[in-house]
């Protein structure tokens, strides 16, 4: 029996990169290959809704969020979902820069505004979190095929970068938002089969669901908050997100962005139904896998496929944002064949740490507490602080972050119990410190005209 699942999760990861290869377009200028124009057309809000919210489902998101839903209930998936209003804050900040400030990207309002230097140090910040994007979410299709370690594991995960890395190459984001479309349909679907086999189970019905768990800071409580606070600055470091916000129309972007947020929201609270059925049921370790072999091979197929389209869907858009960050944003060769350069080396880059046995959800919270400083930078758009106000407000984020991993954050201000109340209470105090440390220049600065 292991051997025959094991060639149907072969036979759908090569059939789907074979698909995804044949129907993905082939760009030849540097209009579709890096900003999706095609047939001098840009994606309509459908098309580009679709991919906005497939492209930030991870592979890894949905495993958090079944994670979550496991530990915490439907408290933890709701937790988790709320980093989903990230589309908003993002949708609505990019609408403003494009209508009222002119500006074509987010490398331009920070050139204008703080100059050359902190363009470079923005764009460390977001290439970490590209790198971040490939290993963590190729993991996670790694863990369908062997144990973490095995040869089938590592396999599985060298294979899947390459057929991904192969249909980006063939279109850049063309490839990207295109596939989208058709890897949004599958994950439709799979999640309605998923949370149908859900509740045809005896004992799952609204009422379990919604008593799966306390509404308390120590259960789900702390991330939650969390989540919430990180939304005003985490999009504006993930590229695979605002590159897509400059791409249509602002109206028709602004609008994509808005429906991107309800839908991304819930898609991850249903998921995250997964890991509730395991918290009912007594399930104990990765709650999609725990899941999936509970319900027999069919839903292992299911979750195995539904994993596939996500983790695809963010790898092919970290690979045309990687490329577009070093060939467009910095100008350093705006060409296809540079784009397609820089592919190859974050496929191969950012498959390291695969065999370092790296954290996934390490990937979410702490790259997103080095980055708080990020949101007074963007949400007070509007304000034109001294160039230090820049730097001190992205320094302390980044300070700030690094007292997170090393769990160095001084107890004293944590003022909850509970898993994720460092992370809760660094994000507190380092937003409202980044926001003070933004104004003050500022404040100075009228004091002397």
């Amino acid at each position: 029996m292991k051997e025959i699942i094991y060639i149907w999760q072969w036979g759908l990861l090569l059939s789907t990169s074979l698909v995804f290869l044949i129907l993905a377009p082939f760009a030849q200028t540097n209009q579709t290959f890096f900003k999706a124009t095609h047939n001098k057309k840009a994606p309509n809000t459908l098309l580009l809704t679709g991919s906005l919210v497939i492209s930030w489902i991870f592979a890894k998101s949905i495993t958090n969020a079944a994670n979550l839903g496991l530990q915490f209930g439907l408290v933890g998936g709701v937790a988790y979902a709320l980093y989903y209003l990230s589309f908003a804050v993002a949708g609505i900040i990019i609408y403003q820069l494009r209508t009222k400030g002119g500006f074509k990207s987010i490398h331009d309002f920070l050139g204008i505004r703080f100059g050359n230097t902190a363009i470079l140090v923005f764009s460390i910040l977001i290439l970490i979190r590209l790198f971040n994007e490939v290993w963590s979410n190729t993991m996670v299709i790694g863990s369908y095929f062997g144990a973490v370690g095995s040869s089938s594991y590592y396999t599985s995960i060298v294979v899947f970068t390459l057929l991904t890395l192969t249909y980006a190459l063939k279109g850049g984001l063309s490839s990207s938002i295109f596939t989208d479309a058709i890897q949004m349909l599958f994950f439709s679907v799979l999640l309605a089969i998923i949370l149908w086999n859900i509740y045809s189970t005896k004992g799952i019905n609204y009422e379990t669901v919604s008593n799966s768990g306390e509404w308390t800071m120590a259960l789900g409580g702390n991330l939650a908050i969390a989540a919430f606070l990180q939304s005003f600055s985490y999009p504006f470091h993930d590229p695979v997100l605002t590159d897509r916000g400059f791409i249509s129309n602002p109206k028709t972007t602004l609008k994509s962005f808005l429906w991107a947020t309800v839908i991304g929201f819930l898609c991850i609270v249903l998921f995250s139904f997964v890991g509730i059925f395991g918290k009912i049921n007594g399930l104990n370790g990765q709650a999609a896998v725990a899941f999936s072999k509970t319900l027999g091979v069919g839903m292992l197929l299911v979750v195995n496929f539904i994993m596939i389209t996500s983790a695809a869907s963010t790898l092919d858009s970290t690979f045309s944002s990687t490329a577009k960050l070093f060939a467009i944003d910095l100008n350093i060769n705006p060409s296809v064949s540079f784009g397609r350069i820089i592919m190859l080396l974050i496929a191969i880059i950012g498959t390291l740490p695969v065999f370092l046995n790296a954290s996934i959800l390490s990937a979410t919270t702490i790259s997103g507490t080095m980055v708080i400083g990020l949101a007074p930078v963007f949400i007070l758009w509007k304000l034109k602080p001294p160039k230090i106000s820049y730097y001190l407000s992205v320094g302390t984020g980044i300070i700030i972050g690094f007292l997170l991993v090393f769990d160095a954050f001084p107890s004293l201000l944590i003022f909850t119990s509970g898993k994720y109340a460092n992370l809760l209470w660094s994000n507190v105090w380092g937003s409202i410190l980044c926001f003070t440390l933004y104004l003050i220049p500022l404040w100075i600065q009228k004091q002397h005209t």
